[in-house]
């Protein structure tokens, strides 16, 4: 039997091949914080310099939409170089390769405009350039300011800080004078990346000022100018003919903290507010760092303030008489209505500083301190716990309320305690589940702002 053959003359067409379909690895993006370092320079040697620090900025990952990621870039590094002379920028970006996955790729140069706005440059020789034709720009930028204050402050603790050829000039500027609008512009890229959950003032407004801590180093020819720190204060008004000060930003440059430059810019603010005779002193949401300086700042000039010392030693007395834990009602132990209102009109020390010093103060005064410190706790344990329910705290009250019931209703009522005396509404009585949770994060408060109490007064008995 034959078998049957297939034509080598007419070879059929040839099998398709299948298309091979790759996916790509997802890209994870890379964390700004992770491949951004930012340097202050004052001079073009130290550019590139293995000798300058990086400094450290607040969450450089919420500048950039989304989840805080740079996505497309593999190898990604970006130095931003800060001229601290004329306050440019320029960002020196280098990659190993792209890739457009399904993040897309980051416009960099649009994230970082977004930060530091007119202020970066293209290139890195156009960079170094400003520090020889813009080394005049501060001083020309403050040439119309008032100098409020020359040179140290008696007692501050910057003396001992400072090279005495380096004189320190405090100088006030309105934000609606000529070329105030422009110096403040070159600062916001700066309070935006150290100055944490800032905006930028509204530069349109007169009542903002400048206050400028400015360094008058000496040069060949002439002094060079230098910003050490800044803040920016807004006056409004107080019915009925009264103004108020709010210091809505303070920075110090990173190069120049923990010198004492904080708490010098601070003072001169204060001895401003006395000047002008404005109704109090503010901050805008202070920063835990700031907060604790202002406050030793104002707990010495509390000290020295002869006025309120019978009251503390009145609080101090009534303290150490016997046991406030074994009382039903602790008493507040606030300051006396006339103390609060001597320490306004005398230090322009508001009201609310005023009780978080009141505090210290009295355990300042406590002699021995351990002995009066279970009782202190109490004092301290009820302030927190008013802050937070917004109240006092009286003795808890009996209550009957009558609740639903198949039995006999005469014969069926529940006894309880109530917070604060409050009367219980009979409709609903709830039992609070979570009580030893409250107990907890009560007592977690307490011992932090006690752990600040004895931070500042150690700081304040050193100096």
């Amino acid at each position: 039997m034959a078998q049957k053959h297939q034509s080598a003359a007419a070879p059929g067409p040839e099998p398709k091949k299948r298309r091979r379909v790759g996916f790509s690895p997802a890209d994870t993006g890379v964390e700004a914080n992770e491949c951004i370092k930012i340097y202050l320079v004052s001079s073009k040697e130290e550019v590139g310099s293995p000798d300058v620090s990086c400094v450290t900025p607040v969450d450089l990952n919420d500048f950039f939409d989304g989840d805080g990621k740079i996505y497309g870039y593999q190898g990604l590094k970006i130095n931003v170089w800060i001229n601290s002379i004329s306050l440019h920028s320029y960002a020196d970006i280098t990659y190993q390769s792209t890739t457009n996955g399904d993040k897309g790729i980051t416009d960099l140069k649009s994230a970082l405009q977004n930060i530091f706005g007119e202020t970066i440059v293209d290139s890195k020789d156009e960079f170094l350039q400003t520090f020889s034709t813009e080394k005049d720009f501060i001083r020309n930028m403050v040439s119309n300011g008032e100098v409020i204050h020359s040179g140290v402050i008696d007692g501050s603790s910057i003396n001992a800080q400072v090279a005495p050829s380096d004189l320190q000039v405090v100088l006030r500027v309105e934000i609606g004078s000529p070329n105030a609008g422009l110096l403040y512009s070159r600062l916001v890229p700066l309070v935006l990346l150290f100055v944490d959950g800032s905006n930028p003032i509204d530069v349109t407004d007169p009542d903002w000022h400048l206050y400028l801590l400015i360094q008058k180093k000496e040069d060949k020819e002439e002094p060079l100018y230098q910003i050490v720190g800044f803040t920016a204060i807004y006056k409004f008004y107080r019915y009925p003919d009264r103004l108020r000060m709010r210091l809505s930003q303070i920075l110090v440059l990173p190069s120049f903290q923990g010198k004492g430059f904080g708490s010098y810019l601070m003072e001169v603010v204060n001895k401003m507010a006395v000047a002008e005779d404005v109704y109090d002193l503010t901050v805008e949401e202070p920063s835990e760092k700031f907060q604790h300086i202002r406050t030793c700042i104002d707990i010495n000039r509390l000290l020295a303030f002869d006025p309120i010392k019978p009251a503390i030693d009145s609080a101090v007395e009534t303290l150490t008489k016997g046991k406030l834990s074994k009382k039903a009602q602790i008493p507040r132990f606030t300051p006396p209505s006339d103390a609060v209102q001597k320490v306004r009109e005398a230090l322009k020390i508001n009201k609310k500083q005023f009780l978080k010093c009141w505090e210290i103060l009295i355990y300042l005064a406590l002699d021995p301190v351990d002995k009066y410190m279970e009782d202190y706790t109490c004092v301290i344990t009820n302030h927190v716990r008013i802050d937070i329910l917004g109240k006092d705290i009286e003795a808890p009250k009996k209550q009957v309320v009558d609740v639903p019931t198949t039995f006999e209703a005469e014969a069926s009522f529940v006894v309880f305690k109530s917070v604060n005396g409050e009367e219980a509404n009979n409709n609903t009585v709830q039992v609070d589940e979570n009580k030893p949770d409250q107990e907890q994060q009560l007592k977690q408060l307490v011992d932090e702002r006690i752990r600040e109490i004895k931070l500042v007064a150690e700081k304040v008995s050193r100096r």
